[in-house]
């Protein structure tokens, strides 16, 4: 049974997503509520995700959306058959088990609306939490890498999916 429904992102839904504040130490992934917040979540590689009692429970994204600046340099998107992905639940939501069914859930919605022959993505290396939840989900790590988060450099991994 499917617990979410993806769908491309509304501006409602994207002004509402650029307020989610994530706690210590995953602020990183907290937006600002600006303008070109909202202009990046609208830019057409995002969709939003509603659950079972249509609320808003997070987004997936795709293409140069999902991907890391430290990324390019590394030469993780030099691979024309690999998609890129990026995924965010909303802050309530996360640590409480809904990670993978939401993951795989994505992964359906982007094999199915978009056929690519390989899926990627990156997560900071401190994320043991989600690092968890992606390899129970059939992604594996590969290259790590450094990027400027902010004014610190971040330590990040790529993991691959090799699941069905």
């Amino acid at each position: 049974m499917t617990e979410y429904r993806f769908h491309p992102m509304t501006e409602e839904y994207a002004a509402e997503i650029s307020t989610w504040k994530y706690p210590e130490p995953y602020s990183l992934y907290s937006m600002e509520h600006s303008d070109e917040d909202i202009a990046e979540l609208m830019n057409g590689d995002y969709f939003y995700a509603l659950d079972m009692q249509n609320a808003l429970a997070g987004f997936i994204c795709k293409g140069n959306s999902a991907r890391v600046p430290g990324g390019v340099q590394a030469g993780l998107y030099d691979d024309a058959d690999v998609m890129d992905m990026g995924l965010g639940l909303r802050p309530d939501v996360t640590g409480r088990g809904k990670g993978r069914d939401f993951l795989l859930e994505g992964i359906a919605f982007l094999k199915e609306r978009f056929e690519p022959k390989r899926l990627q993505l990156v997560v900071a290396l401190f994320n043991k939490r989600a690092i968890a939840v992606y390899e129970r989900s059939g992604f594996v790590k590969g290259k790590k890498f450094s990027s400027k988060v902010g004014e610190r450099d971040m330590e990040f991994v790529a993991m691959h999916f090799t699941g069905g």
